[in-house]
């Protein structure tokens, strides 16, 4: 199994907003996809925790989700069209800064319309979960990380 490097926290690539694929691209960014997937359940093994990764975090400037969760699912220029006034209070957790927790808030649902590996448009309603998950990725696609989310000076702790 081949793995990626995950970027940390500091690297400035993290906080570069990435472009959308095209959809001439999918072809030569399988390889880089298939490494995110790879990256994940390396993560998952390593630190027992890690269900998705975006793909700035392995250096790549493209808007794609990988998600490994229940099955494997590649997100293609994720948009998400409809957020909850709900919002939810969570300790979240990121690939690029392993061993800290952010408290941050999260909106409870949402929409997203997103291209899979077929170029095919999906549009999915989550909730809970796997609403902040999303979030949580999507936000490293626009160049931000949950530190900078984080509900005041005090929203931090390692994991023990």
């Amino acid at each position: 199994m081949a793995v990626s490097d995950i970027l940390l926290i500091g690297d400035p690539l993290l906080y570069e907003k990435a472009e959308e694929v095209q959809p001439e691209e999918i072809r030569d960014l399988l390889p880089a996809i298939n490494l995110m997937f790879d990256t994940v359940i390396d993560f998952r093994q390593q630190y027992g925790v890690g269900r998705a990764i975006a793909a700035p975090q392995i250096g790549l400037l493209k808007r794609i989700i990988c998600l490994n969760t229940d099955r494997k699912v590649a997100m293609i220029n994720p948009v998400i069209v409809d957020l909850s006034n709900e919002m939810f209070e969570v300790w979240d957790d990121c690939m690029s800064f392993p061993n800290l927790l952010v408290k941050v808030m999260r909106h409870k649902k949402l929409t997203i319309r997103f291209f899979n590996l077929n170029f095919k448009e999906e549009t999915w309603y989550l909730e809970n979960d796997m609403a902040e998950l999303i979030q949580h990725e999507y936000d490293h696609l626009d160049g931000i990380l949950a530190t900078q989310r984080a509900i005041d000076n005090r929203s931090f702790r390692w994991k023990t």
